[in-house]
């Protein structure tokens, strides 16, 4: 069978420094966010190991202090408690992310809606324990408490207000951040070539001590061609059904919950993968096309240049699509 490659088609000196030859690939690995975190980097002469290792720990954990929905005592649980009509400082990691998720929940006509916490608890994928699938009137009230159109942001004082019973839930986008901030810090500390990844979502930088790019597989149903991407200077992030499901009163239950029906995204779709810059907006846009469906989340690939593929399935049969931007990047 064919192995489909994708290699980005804009790619600076930048994009292809680090390689070292005869240089050691270094690991480090750990587990955070509900999920495993891997690194793969040249070490420089002047860095040890375990300053890495803690950057990548302490960046992580200040993510979960801000964002985490499990955490009582984060930032983000701390907004959802408070009362209506109140302005809250947020730190400025917790801001950048809900003003960028605020953005793209606009450009994707709301598929990708920050303020779905309580709809996300009431069907079993937050703290609230369940048993059974919510019933219409608890699935309308908690309607009437999202709408990223409900949130008011001050960019002057990093600002955000509670309208009201809102529940942020930043989790299709905040693991995308924090695979961007941790390789900014190990950049900063002058690591050149690196390849990170956070429960499937990944970026890569520079090249290998072979002079070969990073790469790495898109997630790929064993009966379409192997597809891998060159991770040059460019992320990496994959949203789909095969991630997080459970199973309550017979049906299997996807994590993915749609902003337009309050209930998990139903469509023919199995996966959408995106390519981009930042592991932020490719983390924030897979959730956004996946939601939107096939038909709809292609033409938001054309409309707002993405790099997307679309995986559907008619019964036992897979099928991909590529949007133009993956398509010109296709070797």
């Amino acid at each position: 069978m064919n192995r489909q490659v994708y290699v980005p088609t804009r790619l600076s000196p930048s994009s292809l420094r680090g390689a070292a030859t005869g240089h050691t690939v270094h690991h480090a690995s750990g587990e955070s966010m509900g999920t495993t975190w891997q690194l793969k980097y040249q070490l420089p002469e002047d860095l040890n190991a375990d300053t890495v290792h803690s950057t990548v720990v302490g960046v992580l954990s200040r993510i979960i202090e801000q964002m985490s929905h499990w955490d009582e005592s984060s930032e983000l649980s701390r907004f959802n408690r408070s009362p209506a009509n109140t302005w809250h400082t947020l730190s400025p990691e917790f801001f950048e992310v809900l003003e960028r998720a605020v953005a793209i929940a606009r450009d994707s006509d709301g598929a990708c809606d920050p303020t779905l916490g309580k709809l996300v608890n009431i069907h079993g994928f937050g703290p609230q324990h369940i048993d059974q699938l919510p019933n219409f009137e608890t699935l309308h009230r908690a309607r009437s408490h999202a709408g990223w159109t409900r949130l008011q942001l001050d960019r002057e004082q990093s600002r955000a207000l509670q309208p009201g019973s809102c529940e942020l839930d930043l989790s299709s986008i905040a693991k995308g951040y924090a695979v961007d901030l941790c390789c900014e810090k190990l950049l900063e500390l002058g690591i050149r070539s690196l390849l990170f990844e956070l429960g499937g979502e990944a970026r890569g930088h520079g090249c290998k001590p072979d002079a070969q790019p990073w790469w790495v597989k898109l997630e790929t149903p064993s009966d379409l061609p192997e597809s891998v991407v060159a991770l040059c200077d460019l992320s990496l992030a994959t949203s789909g059904t095969s991630a997080r499901s459970l199973i309550l009163d017979g049906k299997q239950i996807s994590h993915l919950i749609s902003p337009h029906t309050g209930a998990p995204a139903q469509s023919t779709l199995t996966s959408v993968s995106v390519l981009a810059e930042s592991c932020t907006d490719a983390d924030a846009w897979a959730t956004a096309l996946f939601i939107a469906g096939l038909e709809r989340g292609r033409e938001l690939a054309e409309t707002r240049k993405l790099a997307a593929r679309f995986i559907s399935h008619d019964g036992d049969q897979f099928h991909a699509y590529c949007s133009s931007e993956l398509a010109a990047m296709a070797d």
